[in-house]
């Protein structure tokens, strides 16, 4: 048997981390494209100026705000031109898979400073492509991870606290999938079985949310650095990109690629749906109650969503989950990694049973 684990070449996280940008970068070459999305351009666009100062050569491109294929050539096009040597992607999930994908289409290096902690996607060697309407299209699989991955925690805990509770609510997936795909001897985004190591890091996630997921929380409401913020962030980040990418997906991230098929759901960001699609594989999965227990628990705990209307669908039809379920068992989807048969029906009747428990849970709590 072969085992595969994929890592980023550097992970770099702490409090006013940006600060060893210039440094890190220079390593790979003196010309710079670095593309921000909008709220780096409004909120540290200043701050940027003031870190790289004369260390490097660069050129700063907005990000359109959608990870798709216009959007890639679009900024490849401006690397050409200023001819780059490395691609920094500052900002959210989209900015940093168009990044990744920018950097691989024209063979370069490839920074990624995450903004907020609402994803896995800056440690993985993964793009997730999406139409120009926002729907789900594909996974653009790349050759590497990213060379550099630097995370100012400073910068994360001046973020919206939505983007770190979305962030372990991706994060949340990433031992209950791996642990399938391990049941099965399924394969991860390399295509062969993980190792063990990728296993033990995604229960490491896992426990490390149970455990300072609301601290976290609470630090960053206030905006401030805390062990327990940088523990989750940790978590959120790169225990849960090892975890996923290394460990394997499953379920939970093929009910959300169902979830977006329907447009109520697209203010509603990625990882929020992703604790939809782990509340529904618990009960698809069969999964004890006390289990069942604990994640509802912290996902109330952390305001996670717990039923379908908290994403935008409180007035669903049978018929509309029914295209989510369908979507979810596509030919090559992840949810196949499910050590069992899974069909729609199956995953319509999870989604509806995961959907009545957050309901009584609202219920029991107004009470």
């Amino acid at each position: 048997m072969i085992t595969t684990a994929i890592f980023p070449g550097r992970y770099i996280q702490g409090d006013l981390a940006l600060e060893v940008l210039p440094q890190e970068a220079a390593k790979f070459g003196q010309r710079a494209l670095i593309i921000a999305d909008a709220f780096v351009m409004q909120h540290l666009h200043d701050r940027l100026e003031q870190v790289i100062g004369d260390e490097l050569s660069y050129n700063i491109k907005e990000f359109s705000g959608e990870c798709c294929d216009f959007e890639i050539k679009r900024l490849q096009q401006q690397a050409q031109s200023m001819k780059a040597g490395v691609i920094i992607g500052i900002g959210g999930g989209k900015t940093m898979d168009t990044a990744k994908a920018v950097a691989y289409h024209l063979d370069l290096r490839v920074i990624i400073v995450p903004t907020i902690a609402s994803t896995d996607a800056p440690c993985s060697a993964l793009s997730v492509i999406y139409t120009d309407e926002g729907h789900f299209d594909r996974y653009l699989v790349l050759p590497h991870n990213p060379d550099i991955v630097l995370v100012d925690t400073d910068i994360i805990a001046q973020a919206p606290v939505r983007f770190l509770i979305a962030g372990m609510g991706d994060a949340l997936a990433t031992w209950f999938e791996a642990e399938d795909c391990r049941l099965r001897e399924g394969s991860n985004m390399t295509g062969r079985i993980g190792p063990m190591t990728a296993y033990g890091l995604a229960r490491l996630c896992h426990q490390t949310l149970m455990e300072y997921g609301t601290l976290a929380k609470l630090s960053c409401e206030q905006g401030i650095v805390t062990p327990a913020l940088e523990h989750v962030v940790e978590a959120n980040t790169l225990l849960s990109g090892l975890g996923f990418e290394s460990g394997g997906l499953a379920a939970a991230h093929a009910i959300h690629n169902g979830l977006t098929q329907l447009p109520q759901t697209h203010d509603f960001w990625h990882g929020e749906k992703v604790a939809i699609g782990v509340q529904a594989m618990l009960f698809l999965s069969d999964k004890p109650k006390h289990m069942i227990d604990q994640v509802f628990g912290f996902c109330q705990s952390v305001d996670l969503p717990i039923c379908l209307s908290d994403i935008g669908l409180a007035d669903i039809s049978d018929e509309e989950l029914l295209k989510v379920a369908t979507a979810a068992c596509a030919e090559g989807e992840t949810i196949h990694n499910e050590p069992f048969t899974v069909t729609p029906r199956h995953v319509l009747h999870a989604i509806k049973a995961a959907d009545a428990e957050g309901r009584r849970r609202k219920t029991l709590r107004a009470a």
